[in-house]
């Protein structure tokens, strides 16, 4: 089964985020390194990425006169979507131990506890008229 865990966070934190220590932010990218490789020897890893900052993020809806209707930069009230991983792995649990393990990864000094979205991707069988 394949799972997404989307890693959500706000403007503050990616504001902290970026008063990390240099030595901070290494500490946190080797242990995700890790889990990636960990994943990858397993056989469970299919992707990860991290998103641009959430100032280039726009929101569309729709279309006006041929043009799509747009909405940002965000206010900072709201949480943005700031990466993902994608994992294939036999139960469910396993998708909430590895965001638990990618939740838990050095911040300055302590776990960032950063909340994971785990959801699983939608399986649809094709139609057997087609």
């Amino acid at each position: 089964m394949k799972y997404i865990l989307l890693m959500s966070g706000t403007k503050a934190g990616v504001d902290n985020y970026h008063a990390w220590s240099q030595k901070d932010i290494e500490m946190h990218m080797a242990v995700l390194r890790s889990i990636a490789n960990d994943l990858s020897g397993s056989g469970e890893f299919v992707a990860t990425q991290s998103l641009a900052e959430p100032a280039e993020a726009k929101v569309v809806r729709g279309e006006k006169n041929g043009m799509p209707v747009t909405d940002g930069i965000f206010p900072e009230s709201k949480e943005f979507l700031l990466g993902y991983w994608i994992v294939d792995v036999a139960t469910p649990e396993r998708a909430y131990a590895i965001a638990g393990r990618i939740s838990a990864a050095p911040g300055r000094g302590a776990p960032t506890n950063m909340p994971i979205e785990v959801r699983r991707f939608a399986a649809y069988e094709q139609s057997k008229s087609q």
